[in-house]
Formats: C-alpha cells, structure tokens, sequence
C-alpha cells in the first residue's frame, strides 16, 4: 500500500506543479507565453506521462474524483478511497508549495490568482456559479467514461494512459474560461492557498461539482455503456 500511495502522491504533484507551472510561469510570458492551449497540453501531458511511469503501480488516479469514479464502478475498492484522498491532497500541496518558492524568486511577482479555480469574480470569463457547478459536473462525468471506456478489458491494451491525457487535454481547451478548469478537488485544494484571492471559500464548488460528476460519469459507464460480461 505504501507504494500505492507515493505513486499517487507524486503523480498528482507532477500534475499540479507541471499543469497548474505552466499556468503560472509560462502562460503569460510576454511575447513567448503558451496561452490557453499550452496549458491545456500541459495538464494532459501530466496525466499521460504519470500514467505510464506510476499507473501500473497505484492505477493512476491522481484525482479524488477519479479515485471515487472508480469506486463506484467497481473498479477500486472503497476501504483505499480515503487513503489515496490523503496522497493525492498532500502532492498538490506540495506541488504548489514547491511552485509558490520558484515562482517568486522572479523580482517583483505577486501570486495573483495562482491558477486556482473559481466562479463569478474568480472566474477568468466571469461566469457565473451555475454555469461553473454545471461545467465542472458535465467534463467530470466525461472524463470518467473516458477512463473506464480507456481502460475496458475489451479496449485497446497499452493506449488508455493517451486518451486519457488528450481527454483531459480537451477539458481544458473547453473550460479554462470557465472555471479555470478543476475536474479535480486536489489540485484545485493545493494552490487556492497560495492565491491572493477569495479562493479558498469557493473551494467547496471545487469538491462537490468533481465528486457529482464522477458518481453521475461511472453510474452510465456501469449501468448504460459497459458492455457485459467485458471485465
């Protein structure tokens, strides 16, 4: 189990400080800045990159979404839910703490919002709760099919790790504008503690519209998609 748990642990530190430090560090570099879409790419790089160097180990969750996605598809096991919370919260915070000292070693930076999520004045487009619960729901939902479709016994073997990074890719071309894109409750944990913004109250939207979305995303997988007698 201990090696389950590092695996998640640093997993989801990889995704935070490689997805949320392309934000911070890279996105707005004047004249050279990767915008939008390079930080959609890098959040899925994360993923994929994780998922092959660690999935095997821990089967590469990264997320408390996925993890409980997985639970109520039958794919995990409940009595490690919590566990792998715990792992997954403490590598985004240590993520982000590791982010936070880099990124102020430039002269004359301010964390500003800190690429953590929110809705209303929080939100980069401005929208508003509603449409933030709604996204977050809906792409968390997505994602899990994607997941428990990638990785059916009868899907092609060795190739989840790809879409699984490109869905989440996708995910964030569609609602960084949004949301500033969570789908995850532990990355969007890790960094609102850094932000200098109202973050951290908002933080509950961040937990329950992932949580909803991964309970609705395998509910269909389990009871509409998987095909019987696959597994």
């Amino acid at each position: 189990m201990q090696e389950k748990l590092f695996a998640e642990f640093f997993g989801t530190f990889w995704l935070v400080f490689g997805g949320c430090g392309s934000a911070v560090l890279a996105a707005a570099f004047p004249e050279l800045g990767i915008g939008f879409a390079g930080v959609s790419l890098a959040f899925g790089l994360t993923v994929l990159t994780m998922a092959y160097a660690v999935g095997h180990i821990s089967g590469g969750h990264f997320n408390p979404a996925v993890s409980l996605g997985l639970a109520v598809s039958g794919r995990f096991g409940w009595n490690d839910l919590l566990p792998y919370w715990a792992a997954q919260v403490l590598g985004a915070f240590a993520a982000s703490g590791t982010l936070f000292v880099i990124a102020s070693g430039m002269a004359g930076w301010s964390p500003g919002g800190f690429a953590s999520n929110g809705f209303g004045d929080l939100s980069p487009g401005g929208y508003s709760l509603q449409a933030v619960l709604l996204i977050e729901v809906v792409l968390t939902a997505g994602f899990l099919i994607v997941i428990l479709g990638a990785i059916s016994a009868r899907a092609p073997a060795g190739f989840a790790p790809i879409a699984i990074g490109l869905a989440l890719t996708l995910i964030h071309l569609i609602s960084i504008p949004v949301s500033n894109t969570s789908v995850n409750p532990a990355r969007s944990t890790g960094v609102a503690f850094y932000a200098e913004t109202a973050a951290v109250g908002q933080l509950w939207l961040f937990w329950a519209a992932p949580l909803i979305g991964a309970v609705i995303g395998a509910a269909i997988w389990r009871y509409l998609l998987e095909p019987k007698g696959a597994e």
